[in-house]
């Protein structure tokens, strides 16, 4: 091991995470330190971070992208590996991270890997699902979490960005009612992010932008090829489109969307980790 090698830190954020978040730490152990931002979690999640030698910060939720950068900011070395408490190194990707550290990260300011999402059973290899390449390897001196986007947010670096081997694999839900909410809540997101920035929705867009998303995963990108799993990805895919569309053209005509006694919540309690693979 080189004495002058890269120190890297790793970063997670977390809402009530105790059931996930043990594996996301235990691969993060070959990392030289590990910070963990929490919004608010009720169950052990931050005794469970502790307890895996993180250091554990509390920050009210306000947008994964902030929180995500906020974590990035507190992290002690320049090198960040940014993960979601619902994801794990493989070993492979351990491996490639170290040979890189070995060589003092040069060929990159960032680094990109695939993510493999376990789905009811299986983990999806096609369709809209896979890869899904993530940049989560960065020198933050020269990229981070950046832009106003609080949802679908990603890392970005001004330099070259290399292409890791191995995984990151993806846990992303506890149950379908799970990811149904999720979805909700995504859909609900995305569309005052859409709303706000003039853009609009229309009844044609409502029928044909998740029908062509279902098309797309299901048929040109081989989703079928993941049988039954694949199937149900590509509705459930489809119908957080479609909730996307209807909420965005409600919002435009000035229709409620919320349940005026409070409804879906997306502020300071939010989850820390939601991902529908939208």
């Amino acid at each position: 091991m080189r004495p002058d090698r890269p120190l890297l830190s790793a970063t997670v954020i977390t809402f009530n995470e105790a059931d996930r978040l043990g594996d996301c730490l235990a691969s993060l152990d070959f990392c030289d330190e590990v910070v963990v931002v929490d919004s608010g979690s009720t169950d052990a999640t931050c005794d469970i971070a502790r307890a895996h030698g993180a250091r554990v910060l509390v920050r009210p939720f306000d947008g994964f992208r902030s929180q995500k950068q906020y974590a990035v900011e507190q992290a002690t070395h320049d090198w960040i590996l940014s993960l979601d408490a619902d994801e794990r190194v493989d070993a492979r990707l351990r491996g490639a991270i170290l040979v890189e550290r070995e060589a003092g990260f040069a060929r990159a300011a960032g680094y990109r890997v695939a993510r493999a999402s376990e789905y009811f059973g299986r983990f999806l290899r096609h369709g809209n699902a896979y890869p899904d390449r993530k940049l989560r390897l960065f020198d933050r001196r020269r990229g981070g979490w950046r832009g106003e986007r609080e949802i679908h947010e990603t890392a970005t670096v001004d330099g070259a960005v290399a292409t890791l081997a191995g995984e990151l694999l993806h846990l992303p839900f506890r149950s379908f009612e799970h990811q149904l909410a999720k979805s909700r809540q995504y859909a609900q997101m995305m569309a005052e992010h859409a709303h706000a920035r003039g853009k609009r929705a229309s009844l044609v867009k409502m029928v044909l932008g998740p029908a062509w998303r279902f098309l797309r995963g299901y048929v040109l990108r081989g989703g079928f090829l993941d049988g039954a799993p694949g199937l149900i990805y590509a509705y459930v895919t489809a119908y957080t489109a479609r909730q996307k569309a209807i909420r965005l053209w409600l919002l435009q005509h000035g229709q409620p969307v919320r349940d005026p006694a409070g409804g879906t919540q997306t502020g300071a309690a939010a989850p820390a980790s939601i991902d529908p693979l939208a």
